[in-house]
């Protein structure tokens, strides 16, 4: 009875297996989720739904966005582990979930390599740092002199704590031997407004989010972290430029999965974003917003994220922050 029972198992092993590929050739038969760990009206939203247009187009389901903000990306993170894995809700992964709260938390409730697997990287943009009108300054070297007759004074924004814009703050400090104040915000809209509103002297943040208030002389950029001048602001030097190489800051974000969906799903779903990601269309748009597009492959993705995780680790350690848990 035994040995009758295992063949029986043994011969259905082949149909079990079929299912997921099976199921994987009608993928995507209902519209697919994708979690972010942003406010609506982030500058990386306006990017985003660019590309589900696109996927709904070309697969004929709708991508569907789900802002999930707060909690250093926690709280998506965690919402798109516990769903099932059958490539109906994705995450929009960021530095701040793969590269920095692992050095940041000492106990964090999802393990970037375990708890999901990679689809594909998604987009790369540099960070600039802009100031309000009452800072008199044009440069850094007339910044780092100002801040420094103003010891504790000086407050900085960055788009929430824990993230590539605190550690620009925090990185600048240490180097420039100036104390400001961090005031973290939850996302780029209320940093941008409290910036115009005189309520910090300045912030970190993409070049997208206050590029018309530089054209309408509202705020000024001082410096940009790319290793090249941004084409759209080529009259502004870089960090590097300006004596301050490791301020060279580049912010990512990647497409993932829960861990357990299946290769086919993934490869599916690789091969519509990379699409997507690869089209004049694409790189046409984000252009003007000073981003640019990463398609890669699930593999090349995994190799991204750890080197970037170590660079990270050191300027969590120079800093010495430590997320509240």
């Amino acid at each position: 009875m035994k040995r009758r029972n295992a063949l029986q198992t043994l011969g259905a092993l082949p149909l079990a297996a079929a299912l997921p590929a099976a199921r994987a050739q009608t993928y995507p038969s209902k519209p697919v989720w994708i979690d972010v760990a942003f406010a609506a009206g982030n500058t990386l939203d306006t990017a985003l739904r660019q590309v589900a247009e696109m996927f709904s187009k070309n697969t004929g389901q709708t991508l569907l966005i789900n802002n999930k903000p707060g909690g250093s990306g926690i709280i998506a993170a965690q919402t798109v582990m516990a769903a099932p894995p059958d490539g109906y809700t994705l995450l929009l992964a960021s530095t701040s979930m793969f590269a920095i709260n692992p050095h940041t938390f000492s106990k964090l409730p999802y393990d970037p390599e375990k708890s999901f697997r990679p689809v594909t990287n998604f987009l790369g943009a540099s960070l600039v740092m802009a100031v309000n009108n009452n800072v008199p300054a044009s440069n850094i070297k007339e910044f780092v002199a100002w801040a420094k007759s103003r010891p504790g004074r000086v407050s900085f924004a960055s788009f929430t704590a824990g993230n590539s814009s605190h550690f620009a703050g925090v990185i600048l400090n240490e180097r420039a031997g100036i104390d400001m104040l961090h005031v973290p915000f939850n996302g780029t809209p209320p940093a941008v407004t409290a910036l115009l509103g005189d309520q910090v002297d300045v912030a970190f943040l993409p070049l997208q989010a206050v590029k018309s208030y530089v054209s309408a002389g509202r705020v000024k950029v001082l410096a940009v972290t790319s290793p090249q001048r941004s084409p759209l602001m080529p009259q502004i030097a870089t960090f590097r430029e300006q004596g301050y190489p490791d301020l060279e800051i580049y912010i990512w974000s990647a497409i993932v999965a829960p861990a357990g969906t299946p290769d086919a799903v993934i490869g599916k779903l690789n091969t519509e974003f990379v699409k997507i990601l690869r089209s004049a269309e694409i790189k046409e748009k984000w252009k003007a917003f000073d981003f640019e597009p990463l398609p890669s492959t699930p593999q090349e993705f995994n190799r991204f994220w750890q080197a970037d995780s170590k660079r990270w680790a050191e300027a969590v350690k120079i800093s010495g922050f430590k997320a509240t848990e």
